[in-house]
This record gives structure tokens, sequence and C-alpha cells, in this order.
């Protein structure tokens, strides 16, 4: 172990003992201590779930990228174990960035990740390079191989760039070979993703490129992932500087689903669409669970509002609530992971409920509750809205205009004292004017799902947490049942 892995463990176990668990999201993986963003090597290995995320420990803002690490039997309840890998190499000195890991054959895990390093070019600038490298361990502890990098820019296709070449995803297949998909930019600073194969991870052969954005999906193509479901291929890759896809698309940094066949080395796209309706979603990566689902999670945080950390916090960053994946008529649902059903408990219920100008329920309040709603909107009703996490000035708020299908988001009074765009105007499904809506709160965090989770958001939340009231309003007749859990993990 080298002494900079080894410091960076004594430090994030010390100073990640000092946040108090009520400074903390209670369900949400957070970062033990400094910053976090994209999650890497979720993976279950050794009768576990594990998830790395990109991490500094050192600071609250972005800096040199380490891999910090904790580990779940349930997806809930995290704990955190020794900083996996630290930048310690001279390919990985400018950090240690995104990747995957899967279970070798004599049960050991190999982690492949992006080295970024420092290297001069013939006119003398110096440049960081971007390789991909492997490290393989027991589920704590993990040695980088001495054929580092594995891939190089020597291994890129004509025209790529080696300074943005990086967010390896790696599988197995069947007869033991491996694939990883790779995202790169074409040298015209549009994105594609690579497929690349080998038989023993430290010599590869580029297979093919499976998509490119074209200048139609953005730049960089983010952190791919790659995977059969449900009779279909998808591929996720999370755009740079995407002009909106169509109403309710936003710009900027974002995350698409692209839905295709796949032939072995060439991909088929059909079809494309937007991944989270919400304000805060970026990077999210997929594992297969031991019982055949397909989960995600992501960064719940956008790089457009991360330099924002709250005064005095020790730490910044969480990830999303995993969801499953399917799909449906050739659409990609998410629904929150089943699990959270089991933390379910002291339930309400009311059904029927005529809501007015200013509605409150009784028992219906908290900051970590599990909320399914349903409203049918009568003629004559313009909006219906859920206020959340409501208290003094604070709100948020999801307001349902029935008669332009269309759900608004509004975190403006949440806490978030940045400015930026904290609005969204989702389109929504709405049949004989009624509407479904899960919704779960957990202290830092609003994720809501559409429609048996046609649409899915995710959006931080900086309130008070004695800011616990929920009312709901109406403009017109309208009614509503709700079924309100608190959630005790």
């Amino acid at each position: 172990m080298s002494d900079i892995l080894e410091q960076t463990r004594r430090y994030e176990f010390s100073e990640g003992r000092k946040v108090p668990w009520e400074a903390r999201p209670a369900f949400h993986l957070s970062a033990a201590v400094g910053w976090l963003n994209d999650p890497n090597g979720f993976s279950h290995y050794n009768g576990a779930y594990h998830l790395f995320y990109q991490s500094n420990p050192y600071d609250t803002r972005w800096g040199r990228i380490h891999w910090s690490h904790a580990r779940s039997d349930d997806l809930l309840h995290w704990e955190y174990l020794p900083t996996a890998l630290a930048p310690d190499q001279p390919y990985d000195a400018s950090g240690c960035f995104s990747g995957s890991a899967v279970t070798l054959p004599d049960g050991r895990q190999m982690l492949m990740y992006t080295s970024v390093g420092p290297a001069v070019r013939p006119d003398g600038a110096i440049v960081q390079v971007q390789t991909q490298s492997i490290a393989i361990g027991d589920g704590v502890n993990y040695e980088k191989c001495p054929e580092n990098p594995v891939i190089t820019a020597a291994d890129l296709p004509p025209g790529a760039k080696d300074t943005d070449f990086r967010d390896p995803k790696l599988w197995m297949e069947p007869d033991g070979s491996f694939r990883v998909v790779i995202a790169s930019d074409r040298g015209d600073g549009t994105g594609q993703v690579l497929l690349y194969g080998s038989q023993d991870a430290r010599r590869w052969t580029l297979l093919s490129v499976l998509d490119h954005s074209d200048r139609q999906l953005g730049r960089m193509w983010e952190c791919p992932d790659f995977f059969p479901l449900d009779g279909r291929q998808v591929l996720i890759v999370s755009p740079m500087d995407m002009e909106p896809l169509g109403p309710g698309s936003h710009p900027g940094h974002t995350t698409v689903a692209l839905l295709g066949h796949f032939d072995g080395r060439a991909f088929h796209r059909e079809s494309v669409q937007e991944l989270n309706a919400g304000l805060d979603f970026y990077a999210p990566q997929t594992m297969c669970a031991p019982d055949g689902r397909r989960i995600l999670v992501a960064w719940m945080q956008n790089w457009a509002s991360s330099t924002f950390v709250p005064r005095g916090a020790r730490y910044f960053g969480q990830m999303t609530l995993p969801r499953e994946l399917r799909v449906e008529d050739g659409w990609l649902m998410q629904s929150p992971i089943r699990e959270l059903e089991r933390c379910r408990c002291r339930p309400v219920r009311y059904t029927q409920v005529a809501l007015g100008a200013e509605t409150e329920l009784g028992g219906v309040r908290g900051t970590v509750v599990d909320l399914n709603v349903h409203l049918r909107a009568a003629s004559g009703c313009s909006s219906v809205t859920i206020a959340l996490r409501k208290g003094g000035i604070h709100e948020t708020t999801l307001t349902w205009l029935p008669g332009r299908n269309v759900l608004y988001l509004d975190r403006s009074r949440s806490g978030y004292l940045f400015d930026i765009c904290h609005t969204r105007t989702i389109p929504v499904v709405c049949r004989d004017g009624q509407l479904d809506l899960r919704l779960i709160l957990d202290r830092f965090s609003l994720e809501f799902f559409v429609d048996g989770g046609r649409q899915a958001a995710s959006t931080v939340l900086f309130t008070p947490q004695e800011a616990d009231r929920i009312v709901f309003r109406a403009e017109g007749p309208a009614y509503m049942d709700i079924e309100k859990f608190d959630l005790d993990v």
C-alpha cells in the first residue's frame, strides 16, 4: 500500500466519524467526508453490494480524485470501507477517474478505471492524458497491476483525443472473455462510445464504434453503460453541452438512454429518451443484481449546481436512491428498489379527499417519508399543488396542470441558495384527468416517479429539517387518495 493511499484511508476514517448521523441522508449514500461525484464499480461481490465513488476527501469541492468505497446488504444501509484507489502512480497522478468492476473466475474483484496523468507534447505543452488501468483485490484492498495502463492512446481510432478518453464500463462474456465500453472524443468535439475486447484484461482490441453523437446529442458522452434488458439493448450516456431534446427537456449536462439492438459488434439505435426529469442526476451506472434485476444509481447533483456548498458542511454530494429498470412498450421505466418497501412503517391512508385552497391531513408530514398519491381533476380544475418540506418561508412544490398535461417542479424556496434554474416543466401522461405519483423524501432530497415510472426525477434540497409540513392546494374541484409511510432506516 502506498503512503498516499494509507494517509487517505486514515483521514477518511477519522474525519468521516465527525459527521453526525443526523447531518446525513437517512438512506442515500453520501460522501464519508469531502467531495463525492460519479458512482463507480457498482457491483455485487462476496454476498454484498459494493459502490465506489469519485471523491476528494480533503475538500468539499472537486479535486484530485480518489475512489472511496461503501458496502451494503440492501442498497439502503451503507458501511464505509477504506479508500480503494488513490492517485499514487505516474500514470494516475492527476486522478483515478470513473470505472467499473467485475468478479473474476478465481473469486477476486477487478476494477477498471480511467487513470489520468501528465504528458509532455512535442511542442512542450503539458496535457492530462487519460488511459485505462486495472486493480485487483478482495473487496477491501486492491493492487494496481504492473501492466498499467492497459488501454492507451495507441488503442484509439484515428483522430480520437487521448485527453478525452474515459469511464470504462466492463463486463465478462459467457466464454470468460472481457468487453468494455469507453467514452471518447472523436477529435471534432463530439462524443462516441468505443467497444473493446480482451481475453485477459491486459491486451485489448478495438472492436467497433458503438454509437456517436454526430453533433445531435451534445458534445463528449461521459460514463457509458451498455446492457441487454427485456429484449432490447440499452446504451446510457451522459452528454455534455446538449441542446434540449424536446418539451420538458433541458440543455447542458444531462443523461439519455439509447434503446436498440446489438449484433455483437454494431449497436443499432432505435430511440432516445432523457433519463431524468428533475434537477440533479448525472453519470449513472447500473449492475445486474443476483436476482436478475437491472439496478441503476446516479450522482444526485449536476455540474451547474455543484459549486454551492452549505456553510460549515464537512461533506458534499450524495447518490440517488437505486432504481430498478425495465422496458415497457419501447420505453425505459424506472422504479424505486423494492427493498425500500421493507422500511415502511406507521401507514396513514385517506381516500376521496376533496382538495381546497389549503389542505393538510393528520399524520401526513415528515422529512423521511414515502408517499403514494392518486390525483383526480374534475371539470374546471386548473391546477393541483403538493407543497413538500413546508415551514416558514420554505417549501418545494409540484404543481399538476391537467389541462396542459404537465407537472411543474419548483424548489426555489428549498434553501438551495444559488442563482441557478430551480424549476422543471415535465410532460406527463394523464388518463381521464388522473395522475399517479410516488414521492420519496430523505432529509436532503426529493425523488418522485410519475405514472408507474414512466418519468423519474431527483432533486437535492437544503431545507431546514424542522420544515416538515405537507400541504395540498387545488384551483377548482379535485380529489385525492393518499398513502403515507414513514421510512424507518
